[in-house]
């Protein structure tokens, strides 16, 4: 679809690929592709484009959120100070008690998309069982990854789950479009057995989808792996299934099943260590970084320097809201710098430029896209968002918009979303989906889920 070219000036332009640009504008063509990037007097506007003036605000490339469930938002606030290994085991009982239908899950979704364009993020990866998040990101105009879950812990059942899984992703890929498509995602250790670890990374590979793993998250996840024991296996036995050590760590164990040969998005990887992380790197995979989700569910602090050291691709993630409670990518980079310090005692890791990159740039490559977005240049998508540098919170700026935004602004000071020239959220906003249509179902599912745990 044709769009209007459009030019965007901003008190601050960020490229990322370049230094900020005080005073500076970025023209857009009818296909919703970058032309100009400079200061604002250099970059002419054509006759009949649209000017958009954002003012005190920063103008960046769109925020990418490499790992999240939209599937799941009805459960915000649900499932709160729980241990992990309990956690998940009530996050499923909840689901199944309240009986959730395919258009509960699309309230869900479709919400998920709301919050996050009222956020900046143009681009999000969706893990979840449903699918739900593809509809969703095709109506919102969103860009994304759809990882279609399977699960299936016992060996016998590998080839079933395997040809369920099929099934879906096909009835998937029929809709998929130039900005949004599918992959898959064995969910974790814990939920999948070796062998079907080993055919879906197969088909993956052979059917050239992504493919996303919980990996090295959990301490009950490292104990059913490295010696077969902990509250995971214990649950396991109950259900008849053997829980013989695997490997020295999850990374072994998927490197040893050949999983690490399909490059897959490893999400989570709190608990690595520097030879999980070699093969990591060896391997070409990318890592999913959920800071706030890990700090949550007190899994504790990815060793994200280290990833970065090793030249792992990073990038960042808010996981569930079920976890985390917020959708907010400028908070998920604050979280991860000082989480880092406090971590390494360090009051230069992770400097604010490094976070500007994980937010977006290096977001983009961990999903195979930084060609098309993730950073101002002419060529690329005009996947946008724009930061207010108006707030009581932010000033003064001391000429710095990249330290503001990474830790004085907030997600909720977004004023502009734009994915591929379209503007989808302005002016407190979303312009894609209807929000006061969607809410009402929306707070039916978590009156439903609320009522299966037993808080109404």
């Amino acid at each position: 679809m044709k769009l209007r070219p459009a030019r965007y000036a901003a008190r601050w332009v960020l490229p990322v690929t370049s230094p900020p640009i005080r005073d500076g504008a970025v023209l857009v063509d009818e296909a919703g592709r970058i032309v100009a990037v400079g200061p604002a007097a250099s970059v002419p506007v054509p006759q009949d484009a649209e000017r958009i003036e954002l003012g005190e605000a920063a103008l960046l490339p769109g925020l990418v959120n490499v790992h999240a469930h939209p599937e799941l938002t009805a459960l915000r606030g649900l499932l709160e100070d729980l241990p992990f290994h309990e956690w998940i085991p009530a996050l499923i009982r909840a689901k199944r008690e309240a009986r959730l239908s395919e258009e509960d899950h699309a309230a869900a979704a479709r919400w998920t998309m709301i919050e996050a364009l009222a956020a900046g993020i143009t681009t999000l990866a969706a893990t979840e069982d449903s699918g739900a998040a593809l509809d969703a990101l095709v109506e919102a105009g969103m860009r994304g990854v759809v990882y279609r879950e399977v699960f299936g812990p016992a060996p016998e059942q590998a080839e079933e789950s395997l040809a369920a899984l099929r099934a879906k992703v096909e009835a998937m890929r029929a809709r998929e479009t130039d900005r949004v498509r599918v992959g898959i995602s064995p969910h974790a250790p814990y939920s999948v057995s070796d062998r079907l670890f080993q055919m879906a990374a197969g088909y993956a590979r052979g059917e050239g989808l992504p493919i996303a793993i919980h990996a090295a998250e959990a301490e009950a996840e490292d104990l059913l792996v490295r010696d077969g024991e902990g509250p995971f296996a214990g649950g396991l036995r109950t259900r008849g299934i053997e829980t013989p050590p695997r490997a020295r760590s999850t990374i072994a164990l998927l490197d040893r099943l050949g999983v690490l040969e399909a490059r897959p998005l490893l999400i989570h990887c709190v608990r690595v260590d520097h030879e999980d992380i070699r093969r990591i790197a060896d391997h070409g995979a990318a890592v999913a970084h959920c800071p706030a989700a890990n700090a949550r569910l007190g899994h504790g602090i990815a060793p994200l320097v280290e990833l970065l050291e090793a030249g792992v691709t990073v990038g960042l993630g808010t996981d569930s809201v079920a976890s985390n409670n917020r959708l907010d990518i400028l908070e998920e980079a604050r979280l991860a710098q000082l989480f880092q310090r406090a971590r390494l005692r360090s009051a230069g890791a992770l400097p604010a430029d490094r976070l500007l990159r994980l937010a977006t740039l290096d977001g983009a490559r961990a999903l195979g896209l930084d060609s098309r977005i993730g950073s101002l240049e002419p060529g690329k998508d005009a996947d946008l968002c724009a930061v207010s540098l108006a707030g009581p919170h932010v000033v003064p700026l001391n000429d710095d918009p990249v330290t503001a935004i990474f830790h004085a602004a907030r997600g909720s000071d977004v004023v502009l979303t734009a994915v591929q020239g379209r503007v989808l959220y302005r002016d407190g906003r979303v312009l894609s989906l209807d929000a006061e249509r969607i809410r009402p179902r929306l707070e039916d599912v978590a009156e439903r889920l609320a009522r299966a745990r037993g808080r109404t």
